[in-house]
């Protein structure tokens, strides 16, 4: 019954019912969401979407609210009856139910875990008191690492950018406390605040495992300073979408001489890696900074790191007090008011430890065979309009158009969910403590990783679970990969949305999106293989740098919060695919028999049914605190200028709802953006 209740609850929240006692009228899943007070030419965003906004405050546990965290609330609740149904459950040892039973069992068993206190957490706190030198302190950084402790070493493993095949040894500039290097610099009073209070989280956070007041206020001191030391040489956001600067491989035994004071062979013993001759190093000179590091700061203000590291990162395993002190802190990047309850603070920790084997069971009960054709068959429309598109462009070369032609032809799309389900029966669940359940987990990917080191690249394997709304484009595979959940219109059967609400709502913002990701500024840099190669006449790149230029000036004018810009420059690959998306999906959608007849529904045409589709995808508002941390830290743009951003590139939009030059987002053509 849970799950028949929360479809109507979903359905209210769209804006569907009133009384989730009577049957659900659903009414037209777009039409229910405009606001008429509002011009299209002057704010589409609010035009699409401003009803629900108004109708509905973020709630206190949230940070945004909108279709996404509707789609999450359903799912979420799906995840739960799964849950449950496991834990009851007498089921055989290392089989799916028994490790999802037994990870939810002792994840909301609180009466034990309050009882159990610092007993999980204390041979990891044991071993950072023994640290005496700098052979221990590093082996102690690399067996924290595999229970996800960030220190200032990161090591991974992922397809070579040159060389698609194969699985390489990569390392990436890491080490930071705060979301950004920025957190560090900027001298705005609300930054200001935010790094005063992350003293005082340190300060409150070693207090909870016993750390004197006048101990804890010097050891916050040195880690913000030790961090600050570090955000110096990080790399802005910006310069890590270049995929060249940030791709330097290099001989194994050159790690000695960018950064001497590692222990490189027992670091990477400790980490389990095996015999590699060279390491793609992201951002060589922030290696040399920790290895000065190293020599240069007290073992006491590492191993204070470390004890704060370790602690926050157990924060939500840890009783109550812990995951109070973590939340505390957290309010000033989301602007939550409360802390979600527990049972869905533990569901996102089960889909972190074991999300695919949840997602197993979930397919099996919500994902139709039928939705999945469809959306199928989209993406091949899709597909098929790009390449017309690319065959008509003006400005690009023969030459390049049948590289790109070639390159589109090769995208792989993964849709639903794997053909092939990863073999977690070496993962260790069981009833010993919530904290033991989840660092096992994190070392289970950790090996899952390291494993992949010098193996051929697995291409069928795929990032995220079926549940996930959400998908992406990976560039060394050239695929695209769509989960279920991605599809999902929360309250309503993808039967009962017409094609014109889901070629804006899938077509464009997830299947035509993720495909443009390829051509962007950084995926196009990429050929048809998923090697970094040029493939470009110099004309061409030249050509279509300064189309992008004209996206990025045209975003840094936005200015979501008075003070606070979007940086073009490093939203431009999710600018370029949100343009892109839209334009190709609307090419797919003219060929339907509903564009064709052109037949309102709900008062709509079918063209302004294309773009209200797409806004419905974005529904949805962040709170202050959440916007502008999105704005220091996040590569794409805020949900409004996703839409209004692209949409005022596309002649048909203007068509559509009758912008005219005097509406307020009306763009001459000359400052209107054109790639594909």
């Amino acid at each position: 019954m849970k799950h028949i209740s929360f479809f109507v609850a979903a359905a209210c929240l769209l804006g569907a019912c009133n009384n989730p006692d009577k049957p659900v009228s659903k009414g037209d899943v777009l039409a229910l969401h405009v606001d008429t007070t509002v011009k299209p030419g002057d704010d589409i965003f609010m035009f699409a979407n401003g009803g629900w906004i108004k109708a509905n405050p973020i709630p206190g546990e949230e940070s945004s609210w909108g279709i996404g965290n509707l789609v999450v609330e359903e799912n979420t609740a799906r995840l739960r009856e799964l849950s449950e149904k496991a834990a009851a459950e007498k089921a055989a040892k290392g089989t799916a139910s028994q490790k999802i039973g037994d990870f939810w069992q002792t994840a909301m068993d609180t009466t034990k875990i309050e009882a159990d206190g610092l007993k999980p957490l204390q041979p990891y706190l044991d071993k950072i008191a023994a640290i005496n030198d700098l052979k221990s302190l590093q082996s102690t950084f690399a067996e924290f690492d595999q229970m996800g402790v960030n220190g200032p070493i990161n090591f991974g493993v992922s397809q070579d950018a040159k060389n698609s095949e194969l699985n390489a040894l990569q390392m990436w500039q890491t080490g930071l406390g705060l979301p950004e290097r920025e957190y560090y610099f900027r001298d705005d009073s609300s930054t200001a605040n935010i790094r005063t209070a992350y003293k005082q989280n340190i300060i409150n956070t070693l207090g909870l495992i016993g750390t004197d007041t006048a101990t804890a206020q010097t050891a916050a001191t040195n880690i913000i300073a030790l961090e600050t030391v570090l955000a110096k040489v990080h790399r802005k956001l910006e310069d890590l979408r270049d995929p060249y600067a940030n791709y330097n491989k290099m001989a194994i035994g050159n790690l000695n001489k960018i950064a001497p004071d590692v222990d490189w062979a027992d670091y990477m013993k400790a980490n389990g890696i095996g015999q590699t001759d060279s390491v793609i190093v992201g951002q060589p000179e922030y290696y040399t900074t920790v290895s000065g590091l190293l020599k240069s700061t007290p073992l006491e203000t590492w191993k204070s790191l470390l004890q704060y590291r370790l602690t926050r990162r157990f924060s939500e395993v840890l009783p109550e007090r812990f995951g109070k002190e973590a939340f505390e802190f957290s309010k000033l990047f989301s602007g939550a008011k409360e802390r979600k309850p527990r049972w869905k603070r533990v569901i996102r920790a089960e889909e972190n430890a074991m999300g695919e084997v949840l997602g197993q069971l979930y397919v099996k009960e919500f994902f139709n065979e039928k939705a999945k054709q469809r959306y199928i068959d989209m993406v091949e429309a899709v597909r098929d309009a790009y390449a017309e598109r690319i065959k008509k462009l003006t400005w690009m070369t023969d030459t390049t158009k049948q590289k790109a032609l070639a390159k589109l032809a090769s995208v792989k799309k993964k849709v639903g969910y794997p053909d092939k389900w990863k073999d977690f029966s070496s993962m260790e669940i069981g009833k010993d403590s919530y904290l033991q359940n989840v660092v096992n987990a994190t070392k289970w990917w950790h090996n899952y990783e390291i494993n992949k080191l010098g193996k051929p690249v697995d291409r069928d394997d795929w990032e995220m679970t079926p549940q996930t709304y959400n998908a992406y484009y990976n560039p060394s595979n050239n695929e695209i990969v769509l989960p279920a959940g991605i599809f999902t219109v929360p309250g309503y059967k993808d039967e009962e949305l017409d094609d014109a609400t889901v070629y804006g709502y899938g077509g464009a913002s997830t299947i035509g999106h993720e495909i443009t990701h390829g051509f962007d500024d950084e995926g196009r840099q990429f050929d048809d293989k998923g090697n970094l190669k040029s493939w470009w006449t110099k004309e061409d790149e030249t050509e279509f740098k300064k189309r992008a230029e004209v996206m990025v000036k045209q975003f840094n004018m936005f200015e979501p919060i008075p003070g606070s810009h979007i940086n073009g420059k490093a939203t431009l690959g999710e600018n370029i695919a949100d343009l892109g998306g839209i334009l190709i999906g609307l090419d797919a959608f003219k060929k339907t028999e509903q564009y064709k007849k052109n037949e309102k529904i709900a008062g709509y045409t079918p063209l302004q049914r294309y773009f209200l589709g797409y806004a419905l995808g974005w529904m949805g508002y962040p709170t202050q605190q959440a916007l502008k941390n999105q704005l220091m830290t996040d590569v794409h743009s805020p949900a409004q200028y996703r839409v209004t951003g692209p949409f005022v590139n596309i002649p048909e939009f203007y068509t559509a709802f009758g912008v005219t030059t005097s509406d307020k987002i009306f763009t001459p053509d000359s400052l209107r953006v054109n790639i594909w």
